[in-house]
C-alpha cells in the first residue's frame, strides 16, 4: 500500500494530509497544497480536481514542491497539486494497443515494452487513442520520455486529449510503470 503526504507550503512545510488511495480534490482536506512526499508506492499527481490537468509521476522517496514537479519523468508545470492517484503494483506482462486517430481508428500498433519514439519505431506521426489491455504506462509528448505526461492505467481511451492535460498535443513515447510501488 502507499502513503503519499500533502503540505500546504513549499518544502514539505504546514498543515499535511496523508492519503492512501486515490483522492479526487485534496482541497477538501487543505486549503491549498504547493508540495508533498511520497512515503511508499508510486503516485500520479494532478494540478487539477478529479484526475485532470497536467501530471507527475512519483515514487517512494521522491519529495516534490509545485514550481518543480518534476520527479523522474519530466516537468509538468504545474501551479498546485489537486488529486492524486495511487498506482497499484503490477506483475505480469504489459499490453497496449496505441491508434493513429480518435476511436480507434487509423494505425493501430500493440506494444508490449517501452516506447523511445512512436515516430521512428512506427511512421506514425501521433497517438490519439488506447486500448490499455495490462500493466500502467505514462506516455509523453517528448521523444526520449520527456515533456508532460499522461497516465494510462487498463481501460479504453476513444481521445486522450479528453484527460484534461492542457495544451498536449501529441504523444511521441510511452513508458511501463515497471517498479515495484
Amino acid at each position: 500500500m502507499g502513503v503519499i503526504i500533502f503540505f500546504e507550503q513549499k518544502n514539505c512545510q504546514g498543515r499535511s494530509y496523508e492519503c492512501s488511495a486515490d483522492c479526487s480534490d485534496v482541497h477538501m482536506h487543505l486549503n491549498r497544497c504547493f508540495s508533498c512526499k511520497v512515503d511508499s508506492g508510486c503516485f500520479v499527481v494532478y494540478d487539477r480536481p478529479n484526475f485532470m490537468g497536467n501530471q507527475v509521476f512519483l515514487r517512494r522517496g521522491e519529495t516534490s514542491n509545485h514550481q518543480s514537479m518534476g520527479g523522474t519523468m519530466g516537468p509538468a508545470l504545474m501551479d498546485s497539486i489537486r488529486s492524486c492517484r495511487m498506482i497499484q503494483t503490477h506483475r505480469g506482462p504489459f499490453r497496449l494497443r496505441m491508434y493513429e486517430s480518435e476511436n480507434f481508428g487509423g494505425q493501430m500498433h500493440e506494444l508490449m515494452e517501452d516506447c523511445e519514439s512512436v515516430q521512428d519505431r512506427y511512421s506514425m506521426s501521433n497517438c490519439h487513442s488506447c486500448n490499455v489491455m495490462e500493466g500502467h504506462w505514462l506516455m509523453f509528448e517528448q521523444q526520449n520520455y520527456k515533456g508532460r505526461m499522461v497516465y494510462v492505467r487498463p481501460g479504453e481511451y476513444r481521445n486522450l486529449r479528453d484527460m484534461g492535460v492542457n495544451n498536449m498535443m501529441t504523444i511521441s513515447s510511452i513508458k511501463r510503470i515497471t517498479d515495484v510501488c
